[in-house]
């Protein structure tokens, strides 16, 4: 009986770990040299390293203008359609049609509910939003909320719900969908889940996402465009939020088969 091979993981650690370790300290350490020098602002993504620009959207936003969104460089738009198993959003509609209409690239996404089975929540997303050709995939967003800031679901209970939403979704759109995520739902419930092949739209609002592999970054929930309400009452909001995506337009519109449009052409 041949003896068991051991997994070599001093040699994982010495020539694999290390060494990634190493790259992404000197980059942020860089980083942190333009923030100190003001050749950057902290939380505000480089044009030229970030240069296709998006914006997401709720309710909240009130009456938008796509157009004069669109003018603003925006290139896309996550568009909020739908909350756990029952609720849809009242703007969704108008903003995905319209959207679509003044040139950005549209996504839909859907908030997720700890109270609900993924399957029900699914549901409420396809029957909302319908097909996704031409479009961006869906978007799970997954952060606390209410009563679970402070006394979070665990992270089998939640994980029971995400994949079911997920496998759902997946297999209805022949896509992986996106998963938004905080820092802390991403350590609380992505984090060593098996989710590293869905892109990541993180949220940080203070620095570029330290994570590796992110796909989309929110980096401002107090964005200021032209071209919506911008009135603060109980069901809008003044500000918007701000994302980029973490590569060139070429390669946005490869990563998710993108047909080029007219008014992102010269």
């Amino acid at each position: 009986m041949k003896p068991k091979r051991r997994i070599a993981y001093k040699r994982i650690i010495c020539f694999v770990i290390i060494p990634i370790l190493l790259i992404a300290g000197i980059s942020k350490l860089i980083w942190l040299k333009k923030v100190y020098d003001g050749e950057i602002i902290a939380n505000i993504p480089d044009p030229e390293e970030f240069p296709v620009m998006g914006v997401d959207v709720s309710r909240y936003q009130g009456n938008i203008d796509w157009d004069t969104i669109a003018s603003q460089d925006v290139t896309f738009a996550f568009i909020k359609a739908t909350e756990g198993s029952n609720h849809q959003d009242p703007c969704f509609a108008y903003n995905w049609k319209a959207s679509q209409e003044s040139g950005v690239y549209a996504g839909a996404y859907h908030f997720f509910s700890f109270e609900s089975s993924g399957e029900t929540q699914a549901q409420n997303f396809i029957a909302t939003v319908g097909s996704l050709d031409g479009a961006l995939p869906p978007v799970i967003d997954l952060e606390f909320y209410g009563d679970y800031y402070e006394t979070p679901l665990s992270k089998k209970e939640t994980r029971v719900i995400l994949d079911a939403l997920l496998s759902t979704l997946e297999n209805y759109y022949g896509v992986k969908p996106i998963i938004y995520t905080t820092t802390r739902a991403y350590y609380s419930y992505i984090l060593g889940g098996g989710y590293g092949d869905y892109p990541l739209w993180m949220r940080d609002v203070y620095m570029e996402p330290s994570l590796m592999g992110w796909t989309f970054w929110q980096y401002s929930d107090k964005g200021r465009l032209d071209g919506y309400d911008g009135v603060q009452t109980d069901h809008t909001e003044m500000y918007i939020d701000l994302n980029v995506y973490h590569d060139s337009y070429e390669a946005f519109l490869e990563e998710f088969s993108l047909p080029e449009r007219e008014e992102n052409t010269e």
